[in-house]
């Protein structure tokens, strides 16, 4: 048996629109991610948590940066476990947003119509299903606990792909919480979320 830990990032700015936006924490998101740290290497011994990845962005790396430093670790970094790329809109304020683009959301999107400039839930599914069935592979190869710090909408895909259930930006999810521990266990031969 083995574990991943899922992470979605520490709280991050949002007066902009996220998506590949290039805004790092915000000062609460940085203490989250100092208690995050704190609290995994007091429980270090029971998570055994041998490796970190993270996407790319500035908030997912300096969401794991305090970690790997609390553990004596390196990030690596993994740029297709990246958020929906929204093109344009990436980091631009949410008033300019509205005002330029009015009714582009996430959930407003046809399931292959992309952002100006970006990609369709179609593409951000299929490219998160192909990076974990990757990511799956080579962990599951050395058998040792890791960590992944990404996105709350990586995540969801990732858990609609272990579930088998059908993967919709049109659905309601629930809230993915920041800066929280959300461990998946092979055993049985699949992936299965645990509670911590």
């Amino acid at each position: 048996m083995m574990t991943c830990y899922l992470i979605r990032h520490a709280t991050d700015d949002s007066t902009v629109r996220g998506g590949w936006s290039k805004q790092g924490l915000t000062a609460e998101g940085k203490q989250q991610a100092k208690e995050l740290a704190n609290d995994i290497f007091a429980k270090r011994c029971e998570l055994g948590i041998t490796k970190i990845f993270s996407s790319d962005l500035p908030r997912a790396t300096e969401t794991a940066n305090p970690i790997a430093h609390a553990l004596g670790l390196s990030v690596t970094k993994l740029p297709q476990f990246r958020e929906t790329n929204n093109g344009i809109l990436a980091g631009m304020p949410n008033e300019l947003a509205l005002e330029k683009y009015p009714g582009v959301f996430w959930n407003t999107l046809e399931w292959d119509e992309a952002y100006p400039g970006g990609e369709s839930p179609l593409l951000f599914y299929e490219r998160i299903k192909s990076a974990w069935e990757v990511f799956s592979d080579e962990i599951l190869k050395e058998a040792q606990n890791v960590a992944l710090v990404t996105h709350g909408g990586v995540i969801h895909a990732i858990h609609s792909l272990i579930r088998g259930e059908a993967f919709s930006n049109k659905t309601p999810q629930a809230r993915i919480p920041h800066a929280t521990l959300m461990p998946l266990r092979y055993q049985h031969g699949r992936w299965a979320e645990e509670d911590m």
